[in-house]
Parts: structure tokens; sequence; C-alpha cells
């Protein structure tokens, strides 16, 4: 199964595919639009794309992605993000003079930074990314920030694991595929949907209540702008499903009270993964 990510090789987001897909032929892609723009075209039987860290909160651009492509999310999975301090063989930690990361990995460590006030930390594109950098100019004076994979991909050491400063830090995933090879999951217990409603008083609500009425449990809400019409909003949903009938009953209730409602996918809720005892 070729499955699209976004970014390089040893990403966590390859980590997340291998974890849930270990056979997975991965396809790495610069930005997520190129990752979308292979699914649509049949080059990638799917994607791996992130949707929601639990401390930086949500990937907006992949909420647009998800509306304005033909796609359908089959699987959810949960990656606990561990972040290490990387470097080339035979480095030590006070050779380093700089390090790189994604600026979120970076926002992540704060405290290991603070406590290294000579690392001045350089922002870069990709967590793997800055390992594969790193061992590429092969500079003994810079670290990198990534998952304990990226060493391993790439030929570097971990100097410091587990340097993050929350514990608690999980990314959750979705496995996305094209509409017309998405197969539903019969033990979907999860739905997620996006919808917008007319530009009036109480139309959010009145979609929300129809919902609540259902006895239907909301895990997420998230808006982003519709583009070209100012305040106009798309919202998008999580809901957890008692049944897979229920998924279905809860887009009929929304369309009377909606202008658009797209079912972006069900799917069984994750457990945490990538944990250790």
């Amino acid at each position: 199964m070729r499955i699209a990510i976004q970014g390089e090789p040893g990403a966590f987001s390859h980590e997340a595919t291998l974890a849930l897909i270990p056979n997975a032929v991965i396809e790495p892609c610069s930005v997520s639009a190129d990752v979308f723009r292979a699914l649509a075209e049949g080059s990638v039987d799917a994607a791996m794309i992130p949707i929601e860290n639990s401390l930086a909160g949500s990937v907006l651009e992949h909420f647009d992605l998800l509306l304005s492509h033909d796609v359908r999310v089959v699987r959810e999975s949960l990656l606990r993000i561990r972040h290490n301090l990387i470097a080339i063989p035979g480095a030590a930690v006070g050779d380093l003079e700089r390090v790189y990361s994604h600026p979120v990995a970076l926002a992540q460590c704060r405290r290991f930074l603070g406590a290294h006030p000579d690392l001045r930390a350089l922002a870069f594109y990709d967590t793997a990314g800055s390992v594969k950098h790193i061992v590429e100019t092969n500079d003994s004076h810079a670290g990198a920030i990534a998952g304990e994979a990226a060493a391993h991909y790439y030929g570097a050491e971990v100097l410091q694991s587990e340097i993050e400063d929350n514990a608690e830090n999980y990314t959750r995933f979705f496995l996305v595929r094209r509409t017309a090879d998405a197969e539903t999951d019969p033990d979907a217990n999860k739905i997620s949907l996006a919808f917008s409603v007319e530009n009036r008083p109480g139309s959010l609500v009145a979609a929300l209540d129809r919902l609540s009425a259902m006895g239907t449990n909301l895990t997420k809400i998230e808006s982003r702008p519709v583009q070209g019409k100012p305040w106009e909003y798309v919202f998008y949903v999580d809901c957890q499903l008692q049944s897979p009938e229920e998924g279905s009953r809860a887009l009929e209730v929304l369309r009377p009270q909606c202008a658009m409602v797209k079912e972006l996918g069900r799917y069984r809720e994750a457990g945490k993964a990538g944990t250790r005892d």
C-alpha cells in the first residue's frame, strides 16, 4: 500500500503510518497540497495526515484540504510524540551551537532550550528534515530535534531523549483514501463532518441542537473561514457514535439546518499508541 505523507522519511507521519500499516510504502511530499494531489491523481493509495496535536491544536490546512477533495477518512490513530536531541555520530551536547527543528517542535521543548542558553534554536521545515540536513552537511556543531526514527533513518545519534516539556503530547492522525476506494468500518464509532449554515442569528445553535437532541456526543468543533465570503464559516465536528446508523441520522438532521453538509469519514476511535510501560 503506497501512502503519501508530508515531510521527509523518518518524520512523525512516517512513524504513525508504519504503526498502523507496517508494510506500507512511504511516499514523502514537500507540502500538504502535494499529498492530496498525489491521492487525487491515484499515484498513491492513501495519505496519512496529522489533524490535531494535544498541545499545539489543530492542523487547520488539513481541514480545508479534506473539504476540497473527494476523499474520506477511514482510520484514526494517536501517536505519542517524543522529541529527542539528535546529532551526527561522535558529536556531544557540549559541541553544539545550533539546533534545528520544526517551529512546533521547538515550542514544545522550551524547557530544554532554556536550560541550554548557548544553543541557538533555528526553525526548519520538518523535524526529520532537520536531521537529514545536519547529516548531509556533516556539521558537528549542529543538532536537530526530532523523533528517534529519524535518527535511525539518517544514521545520526540520539544525545538526549524525551526532551519535550509535556509528556502528554499526542498527535491525532487520519488515514485518508479516495471516496471511491473508501470502505466504512462496520465497527466505526466516530464520524467527522463539515457543514456551513446561513449567516443569520441562531443558525449554528439550531444545527448543534439537532445533534444534541439525538444524544450525540460532540468531541470536537472547529471553524474555518469560507474563502471569498467574509464572516462566513465552515464548521468541522467530530461525534462519537453509539451505532453506525447514528452517523446517517446525524447527516439527516443537519441537512435541513445547513447550507452544506459533507461527511468526512466514519472510523473507529483510536486509543493511545506509541506508549511505553
